[in-house]
């Protein structure tokens, strides 16, 4: 006989265990004792600790998948896309096959329906796993295994870090008897409260499946394409099986070595999914034995072959197409407006996406959003060797605030790798803020000057009153935010187009124009109106106002411009931008989703102002080729920056705002004029007003809209104020006087004066003119002196004196009664004093006498008989 080997740990541990076995028969009726006795507590002092044990388990909010949706043209909701942390959706009872119920019951607990939450016979077996140092994975009831899940549901969704997360997880999993008589007592305590059923039904849609599925209604739909309540026999043990050790059994690998790849048949191939097949067909037999099918059943089951179908679920934003950039702005609207930032470590609106369940019925028109997609698609190509080209077409609701359609030259994909291989697609949302998924903005161009106009109403000027709108270098603007601006800037103007009022300056877009206006007002004004209408900046850097900036220099989101625009046609009332009508939780609650704030930005009467002058631009302005052709009343500004970088077309009727923007994504060097170049669809500068006109037209249709209210009079009234007198004072005193009357000085010719040579001679125009108009100062050549008085002199002595003077001297008589006026100068032309230059003609009337006496008229004696 040879030697006899020592015995193993594993071994020592099965001998101490069937000592204890007297012990097992006295404490069974609490459901402990395999624990208490393998792991060699005394009796006693565990008995104690189980009595102490809370016994009331809190079923945390399982972790469910989000749905959000879109409205289509009958009313009913579209799903655009899903978000989760766990692929779980749960039903009720009566949604989930009865061969799943009985599946599990067969397969996991075959005597659930018996004990009374710890099966003495499964746990027994279970304890020899846990004093040989296994992983505890057999001996759970099917409340016990209820229970673990919970237990990891709740510490991992209470946790706020990832380092929690695991945490949490590796507690409610450790290997120890501890933990196991933990899930005992609560159990024995759950089963006391809740029905075998309920307890079955939670451990159903709690179950892990693999990855990251969770629930059997999400288990069918990803390995079958099914509902739970529709699984087959076969179907419904195959995901059973997998519950058993998700990892192995799991059916989206079916060439993994641990699910089949190893395995062959009689012919030497490969078969896929056979762990799973021999664990399923193990549970259909279990399902024979204890009655629950029959044998034609069974013999029909388990002759199928493993077949899943596997069924992505719409995961995140990419699975929305052409909405998936407003599917990430609706995902980082829960993200940051519902973060508490009381808790920096986590950011409880991803919480909320990602475990609460939510269906989220958002503001998006489908019949508006599929046409700015084609639209966009029609006119902008995804990609373009010349340069990285974008576009974004935004319309929303005025007076709501409500994003109807939001869509973007590009595809959406977050995979790094996808968007280090094509310029195609993108994970920015060109339409929106940075912090909103955004880009750092663009530059508006022209479109933001209707801010200028604006604050140029508020402050008491007319559409009608006139200005200086000629090209010229400006060299002062007040600025009481950031300081005076002292310099010289001088924009070019786009075309030879001079505007000398509000009305001819926006319908041309006249850049000198809005620089003499903006010249006559504060600086800080402009931007806090601008800031009334929702203007900031996309990057978060604060908003600022320099000369530049009225002809658009600040970066700005194509969402923040569109809800500024519908504010105009809102009769001034600004609402902010809503992507979210309803939220609901899958627990049913309702919660309350971010609300438009809405803000009078400006007066009625001054927004009916705006409006006139911002409809000119379809009225032969530079909007003409966005003009959808319906009727339907628009109001609307172009914008092109510096070399034609970015275009915009904005505008509105009174029910739907669209902004378009087309353009370089990127900047620095590698960018391209849009007016240098074609698309397919025609002129690059002119796509964004085939954009627009197309978008439009269907929310013409759809939504129709108004006409603008008629502006008060005073919108149009002619503010006219005094011309200084200048004459005789040197150009620098005039162009003084000038300036300090609101009016700006331009040096005028020479002309024949009396006044000193080189010194004012008048002004051109004279009396009365507009403020900010040009006024020329006419200047002296010194060449005018006065007309000598020749009056009661001879004729000789007055054509001398006159000739003497320089002057060319013409004679006429006239008859006299007066024998004194006969040969006598009786008058002049140009009188006496009068400013003339040598050279001029005078003409001088010699008296006549008739020879005739006339009697007086008083009585007097007459001069003759």
């Amino acid at each position: 006989m040879s030697a006899q080997k020592p015995l193993s740990d594993a071994a020592s541990g099965v001998l101490g265990f069937v000592g204890m076995s007297a012990l097992a028969g006295i404490l069974v009726t609490a459901a402990v004792t395999p624990a208490l006795a393998v792991t060699g507590m005394a009796a006693n002092n565990s008995i104690n600790m189980f009595e102490n044990l809370p016994a009331y388990l809190e079923v945390g909010q399982l972790s469910q998948k989000t749905d959000i949706y879109a409205t289509r043209s009958d009313g009913s909701q579209a799903l655009l896309a899903s978000f989760f942390d766990e692929n779980r959706e749960e039903v009720g009872w009566d949604a989930i096959s009865q061969y799943a119920k009985d599946a599990a019951v067969a397969g996991e607990d075959p005597r659930f329906y018996e004990h009374g939450g710890v099966d003495i016979q499964g746990t027994l077996r279970g304890a020899v796993s846990t004093v040989t140092g296994k992983d505890v994975q057999g001996g759970s009831s099917i409340t016990q295994q209820y229970v673990k899940n919970v237990l990891i549901n709740n510490g991992v969704n209470q946790a706020k870090t990832e380092e929690e997360k695991e945490a949490a997880y590796a507690e409610a999993t450790e290997v120890s008897a501890e933990r196991k008589l933990k899930e005992m007592r609560y159990a024995i305590a759950l089963e006391k409260k809740s029905s075998k059923d309920d307890i079955l039904l939670g451990y159903l849609n709690i179950a892990a499946f693999g990855g990251r599925v969770y629930g059997i209604e999400s288990a069918a739909s990803y390995y079958f394409g099914v509902h739970a309540k529709d699984l087959t026999l076969a179907q419904a043990a195959s995901l059973i099986a997998i519950v058993n050790f998700p990892e192995k059994f799991r059916l989206d690998r079916p060439d993994s070595e641990t699910n089949g790849a190893a395995t062959v048949n009689e012919k030497g191939e490969p078969v896929p999914y056979a762990e799973n097949k021999e664990r399923r067909d193990y549970i259909i037999g279990k399902m024979l034995e204890y009655g629950k099918i029959t044998q034609e059943e069974h013999d029909a089951a388990v002759a199928e072959p493993v077949a899943p179908k596997i069924t992505e679920p719409s995961t995140g934003c990419q699975s929305a197409a052409g909405s998936a950039f407003f599917c990430d702005y609706v995902a980082n609207v829960i993200r940051n407006q519902y973060d508490d930032p009381a808790t920096e470590d986590v950011n409880e609106g991803s919480v909320l996406l990602k475990q609460r369940g939510l269906q989220i019925y958002t503001t998006l028109d489908l019949d508006l959003q599929n046409r700015a997609e084609t639209a966009i698609a029609e006119n902008i190509p995804f990609s373009d060797p010349r340069f990285d080209v974008g576009s974004v077409a935004v319309s929303i609701q005025p007076g709501t605030g409500r994003i109807l359609a939001m869509a973007q030259n590009k595809k959406y994909s977050a995979d790094p790798d996808v968007l280090a291989t094509s310029n195609e697609f993108s994970a920015v949302n060109y339409s929106t803020d940075y912090d909103y998924g955004g880009s750092s903005g663009f530059q508006p161009g022209s479109t933001y000057k209707v801010w200028t106009l604006a604050e140029w109403l508020n402050e008491g000027h007319s559409l009608l009153e006139s200005f200086n709108g000629s090209k010229r270098a400006f060299t002062h603007f007040t600025n009481s935010c950031e300081g005076d601006f002292v310099g010289s800037y001088e924009p070019n103007n786009d075309d030879g187009s001079v505007a000398n009022n509000a009305v001819e300056a926006t319908k041309y877009s006249v850049n000198s124009s809005f620089m003499a206006m903006a010249q006559q007002l504060d600086l800080c004004g402009i931007k806090k109106t601008a800031e009334a209408f929702g203007m900031h900046r996309a990057d978060g850097a604060p908003l600022t106002m320099y000369p530049s900036d009225v002809l658009g220099t600040q970066e700005i989101a194509p969402l923040t411009m569109v809800a500024g625009f519908a504010g105009v046609a809102n009769n001034g009332m600004t609402c902010t931008p809503i992507a979210i009508d309803k939220i609901v939780a899958a627990d049913g609650e309702e919660i309350a989703p971010p609300k438009s704030t809405c803000t009078q930005s400006v007066t009625p009467e001054v927004a009916h102002a705006m409006q006139y002058a911002m409809q000119q631009t379809f009225n032969g302005g530079t909007a003409v080729q966005s003009d959808p052709g319906t009727g339907i009343p628009h109001i609307g500004k172009t914008g092109t920056t510096d070399y034609a970088f970015d275009t915009w077309m904005n505008g509105a009727s009174t029910k739907v705002a669209t902004a378009v923007w087309v353009g370089n994504v990127t900047g620095g060097d590698n960018r391209t004029s849009l007016r240098e170049i074609d698309f397919a669809s025609g002129y690059g500068a002119s796509a964004r007003h085939r954009i627009w006109s197309a978008i439009m037209g269907v929310a013409d249709t759809k939504y129709g809209g108004d006409a603008f209210p008629e502006p008060d009079p005073s919108a149009f009234k002619q503010t006219l104020i005094d011309i200084p007198q200048v004459a005789g004072l040197s150009l620098d005193e005039a162009r003084k006087a000038i300036e300090a009357a609101g009016f700006v000085f331009e040096q005028g010719p020479e002309v024949d004066s009396d006044q000193p040579k080189g010194t004012a001679a008048g002004t051109d125009p004279s009396g009365q003119a507009g403020r900010g108009s040009v006024i020329r100062v006419l200047v002296s050549n010194g060449k005018v002196s006065g007309v000598p008085d020749v009056g009661g002199m001879d004729r000789e002595s007055a054509k001398a004196t006159l000739e003497g003077a320089g002057f060319k001297v013409q004679i006429r008589e006239q008859d006299v009664t007066d024998p004194t006026q006969d040969g006598i100068v009786i008058s002049q032309d140009p009188g006496a004093g009068a400013a003339a230059k040598a050279g001029d003609r005078v003409t001088i009337v010699i008296g006549k006498f008739t020879g005739e006496i006339v009697p007086p008229t008083d009585g007097a004696p007459g001069n003759g008989g």
